[in-house]
């Protein structure tokens, strides 16, 4: 399916938020999701299921000076 990750059309198989981040290769404790204009909490990820055409913004944390 075609979903929007920070704006970016990108084809995915998970079936959920917590896949998607999965198959990204991010960790659920050092990012914040917002899906469809809704920031999740973390516990939402794994039940929070994606669907054609949903938009996503992720941001990770960063450590810098």
């Amino acid at each position: 399916m075609k979903i929007f990750v920070n704006g970016e059309e990108r084809e995915t198989q998970a079936a959920q938020v917590a896949a998607l981040l999965a198959e990204l290769g991010l960790a659920p404790a050092l990012v914040a999701v917002e899906h469809n204009k809704a920031v999740l909490f973390r516990q939402e990820l794994e039940k929070t299921p994606l669907k054609e055409g949903d938009r996503l913004e992720i941001v990770r944390a960063v450590a810098g000076g």
